[in-house]
């Protein structure tokens, strides 16, 4: 995979993917930019939470799930001392639907610890946290995995 990146003046950049897709990135004012695109720090996140949606998605959908929405919310704590990096992540995933608990953490789970590319490229913690319908639903505390229908 490769991303072209152009810089575009000041504190903006233009980058384009393998998708075509131009993606404009910028500082915010406070910090000497116009903000008129996303911070690289924020894309991070957007990236953890669209990979960690698609396999999700995808996941529930073999294990014959049906959610009617699916919200992530990414939360990035980021260090004290420069570089100021992002060390840990709250995903907090808002889901409505009929959806069994034990499958909805399987899922995030197993895209949080062995699937999802963005976040085994990450060095900071990734805590998800699970809301079904509203409620909260605590990480069941059974250590088997349940296996996956075969598609």
């Amino acid at each position: 995979m490769s991303v072209r990146t152009q810089w575009k003046g000041k504190l903006q950049f233009e980058a384009t993917g393998p998708s075509g897709h131009p993606l404009l990135m910028d500082s915010s004012v406070a910090l000497g930019g116009e903000g008129a695109g996303n911070s690289p720090l924020e894309l991070i996140l957007v990236g953890l939470t669209g990979c960690m949606g698609i396999g999700v998605t995808k996941l529930l959908e073999k294990m014959r799930q049906s959610p009617e929405s699916i919200e992530i919310v990414a939360d990035g704590i980021r260090g004290e001392e420069v570089p100021h990096a992002i060390t840990e992540i709250h995903l907090t995933f808002h889901v409505t639907g009929e959806v069994a608990p034990s499958r909805i953490w399987q899922a995030v789970k197993l895209e949080a610890e062995q699937y999802c590319p963005v976040a085994a490229s990450l060095k900071a913690a990734i805590i998800p946290h699970v809301f079904i319908n509203g409620s909260e639903i605590p990480e069941p505390q059974s250590t088997e995995q349940e296996e996956l229908p075969k598609a």
